[in-house]
């Protein structure tokens, strides 16, 4: 059966000035994005982060599979039994499951396995990859590209939290089946990372550190 196809929709007509300042704008944006650890209590609008979980349902992704599912925690009994099983599988990392140079590349950032971020910020978004998906006849058919286009909608998904102006964090505890089995998630899903949301706490602080330039991340050939 052929593709049925529709008109695309017309693009902003700018100049190339205007595109460029868009793009920079854009970018000193999210420049200014910092991973935060100390989070205030206070309550997030929630038509935000469905706003921008929409926003990170249209990735682009492998054959238009969708293989994704984002799962919005601000209940707090889940929330604490997220925490003390992060926490649980968190502290044996650091106390004996790490290796050295891991710790070493953790030192600047100042982690532990304490994660009170769990429990205080007012939203979890726990990203997960559908490993592979059922036909509207309960057949089973393969997801293509599953990691990538997580990663990208991921990635959409902290650009429209951050352009709300709210704070995020990644949190990616090692294993992760535990959530999985929290939130009463299909077989046919592996957890991809946690996604905190919320306002930064009034003292909260950053680590010091820099990007590279672009002269370091990107060849022109």
């Amino acid at each position: 059966m052929p593709p049925v196809l529709i008109p695309l929709q017309p693009y902003p007509r700018l100049s190339d000035a205007e595109r460029v300042a868009q793009a920079e704008a854009f970018r000193d944006a999210m420049r200014s994005r910092r991973t935060v650890r100390d989070f205030a209590p206070t309550p997030v609008p929630m038509a935000a982060v469905c706003a921008a979980i929409e926003a990170a349902g249209g990735a682009p992704n492998g054959a238009n599979r969708q293989p994704w599912h984002f799962v919005v925690v601000t209940d707090a009994q889940t929330k604490r039994a997220i925490r003390e099983a992060a926490e649980e599988e968190e502290r044996a990392f650091y106390e004996g499951r790490a290796p050295k140079e891991w710790l070493e590349a953790l030192e600047p950032l100042g982690t532990d396995w304490r994660k009170p971020f769990l429990e205080t910020a007012p939203v979890l978004i726990v990203v997960f990859q559908e490993l592979w998906g059922r036909l509207p006849s309960g057949a089973r058919v393969k997801n293509y590209y599953v990691t990538e286009s997580v990663g990208i909608a991921t990635g959409l998904l902290f650009a429209g939290l951050h352009h709300a102006g709210l704070a995020t964090l990644t949190h990616t505890p090692s294993p992760m089946g535990f959530l999985r089995d929290i939130l009463k998630r299909p077989p046919n899903e592996k957890t991809a990372m946690i996604v905190v949301v919320g306002h930064p706490a009034v003292d909260a602080q950053v680590p010091a550190i820099t990007k590279k330039p672009l002269a370091e991340i990107a060849t022109f050939a």
